[in-house]
């Protein structure tokens, strides 16, 4: 499931930013829509890693804050090894990672519509044992 689209890649970062940063040809032209298209993949496996854990997948409905990590996590893997350390681009990447982490620990919850998956476990633990051979009257005495 895509949480993140072509277009909004475009309307948060500009058309010029990601021609530079898809494009391979020199003067880069034109956004190249494989390797948009592979960034994005790989933002919505980095959601879903984490959403996966607390929400049954794919979500009903996509809240817009999805659609912001998403952009942040496609655009810093467009970036790659170009992304400046501390740098705006790397924040944001590390803020959306940070929120995401949120989201898995049931910190932050997200109003999806969907349904929510049964927790593991839920029974309670029970011992059982023979009779106690020594006891406090047993030993009286010695």
């Amino acid at each position: 499931m895509a949480y993140a689209t072509k277009q909004d890649l475009i309307d948060r970062f500009g058309e010029l930013e990601l021609i530079q940063l898809t494009d391979r040809t020199i003067p880069p032209v034109a956004i190249d829509d494989d390797v948009m298209a592979r960034s994005l993949g790989d933002a919505a496996a980095t959601i879903d890693s984490y959403l996966g854990k607390v929400y049954a997948l794919p979500l009903a409905a996509v809240p817009p804050v999805l659609v912001k990590v998403g952009c942040d996590l496609a655009r810093y893997f467009l970036y790659g090894h170009r992304a400046d350390k501390d740098g705006g681009v790397e924040r944001a990447y590390l803020q959306a990672i940070g929120w995401l982490k949120d989201v898995s620990r049931g910190l932050v919850s997200l109003d999806v519509g969907g349904a929510v998956p049964a927790q593991a476990g839920g029974g309670s633990i029970r011992a059982e044992g023979p009779e106690r051979v020594f006891s406090r009257d047993s030993l009286r005495g010695l």
